[in-house]
């Protein structure tokens, strides 16, 4: 470790063990990159995203707090609702007028079942293509939720409501009446085979199975937007810092901690995921028109050319924006971007000019480029030196 390293480890430190956290400060030293080392990244992104206050006294209460009514979210969505399939249609009286499977009322106990499988089952489907990189997500985690494992706990837990949806989607589609065109619970797709599906044996939970959970209990709050594919990207990397925490004590808790991170950046961001708000200033669609807006004040010829070849933002800038550049570089260099961006004071202000310097950065091929040459550039950016394109945001940034 070089010199310089172990004295940007200890500036971190000394900021943090401060009663009282010096906010213009940390984000000061966290726009440059923070360091793994002892689980500094993780306690630096909770207090940058708002999970924990500035005030270092009250952290062990907050968290204790959270983490409990993390717990009860397990109890009330997963867990009861779990109990409560496993002993619908016991007894006739389960299935009658008022409720039963074909039911239509939003009250029902059925219709909402029905209702969040298809929201589990889209879920599912993104989730296990996490990072296929590496091989993270499907290993196991120390940690698996005890709350869900119990052995006491006799319910329907969201592996079994997958398998068995999953199941019953392939009878349909095998039916050997006919019955092929119905509705898989993947949009679009063929009911994928159950081998797909092959899990950890019992006690274990992989790591995506307990990001699959978060977005579920995420999707059950948040009604109005509930989930959106690409939210995965978003908490994934999330996810991934704390559950590789080396405070173990943190490390227990990696789930609940993702949650309400993922919950706060989510409260910033997820207007980029409601369609009816594409087109209004706050949309996606502002934003990717931001992007050109600003290269067009930094860089009028290469905004020229793209816009000759009609090279349109949402043809690249869309997955860009959205999913924070989540899809666009290895994890470890996301990780980096997103310490830029979470110090950032208008974060994603300073995205859009991430964006603007990928595009400055490749000028030359673009300019050269046809337009089956440029939309290859962008859709698969060639630059890995992430340091450097955040290099040239700060000076864009700087020469506003």
């Amino acid at each position: 470790m070089s010199s310089l390293h172990k004295s940007r480890i200890a500036d971190f430190q000394d900021v943090l063990k401060e009663p009282s956290i010096a906010l213009e400060k940390l984000r000061e030293l966290s726009f440059s990159g923070i360091p793994c080392e002892g689980g500094l990244r993780c306690l630096c992104w909770k207090i940058l995203l708002n999970y924990l206050p500035l005030e270092r006294a009250t952290w062990t209460s907050i968290l204790a707090k959270q983490r409990e009514l993390y717990s009860q979210f397990l109890r009330e969505m997963i867990i009861q609702p779990g109990i409560a399939k496993a002993n619908m249609g016991v007894s006739r009286e389960d299935v009658t007028f008022e409720d039963h499977p074909l039911n239509p009322s939003p009250d029902s106990r059925w219709n909402t079942y029905f209702k969040d499988n298809e929201v589990l089952l889209q879920i599912d489907k993104d989730v296990r293509r996490l990072c296929p990189d590496i091989s993270f997500f499907q290993r196991a985690t120390e940690y698996p939720c005890l709350l869900i494992l119990d052995p006491q706990n006799e319910f329907e837990t969201l592996r079994k409501r997958v398998e068995q949806t999953t199941l019953k989607s392939q009878t349909v589609a095998r039916n050997r009446s006919g019955v092929t065109n119905m509705s898989s619970p993947h949009k679009n797709s063929v009911p994928p085979s159950l081998d797909e599906y092959e899990v950890l044996p019992n006690g274990c939970e992989a790591h995506w199975e307990v990001v699959e959970r978060i977005l579920f209990i995420y999707a059950k709050l948040n009604p109005g937007i509930a989930y959106v594919q690409g939210m995965n990207e978003i908490v994934g990397p999330l996810y991934y810092t704390f559950a590789t925490d080396p405070n173990s004590e943190w490390k227990e808790h990696a789930e609940a901690d993702t949650f309400f991170c993922f919950t706060n950046l989510m409260a910033e961001i997820r207007d980029n995921f409601i369609k009816s708000l594409d087109d209004s200033q706050c949309g996606i669609t502002y934003k990717m028109e931001k992007v050109y807006s600003t290269l067009k004040d930094k860089d009028v010829e290469l905004y020229l050319k793209l816009q000759e070849q009609n090279i349109k933002p949402q043809f690249f800038a869309f997955r860009w924006l959205t999913l924070l550049l989540s899809q666009e570089f290895l994890l470890p260099d996301v990780i980096r971007i997103w310490d830029s961006l979470f110090a950032d004071d208008n974060r994603f202000d300073f995205l859009l000019l991430v964006c603007c310097a990928m595009l400055i950065l490749i000028r030359e091929q673009l300019l050269e480029g046809d337009f089956t040459i440029n939309m290859r550039l962008l859709q698969d950016y060639p630059i890995t030196d992430v340091c450097q394109i955040l290099q040239k945001a700060k000076e864009l940034q700087d020469s506003k």
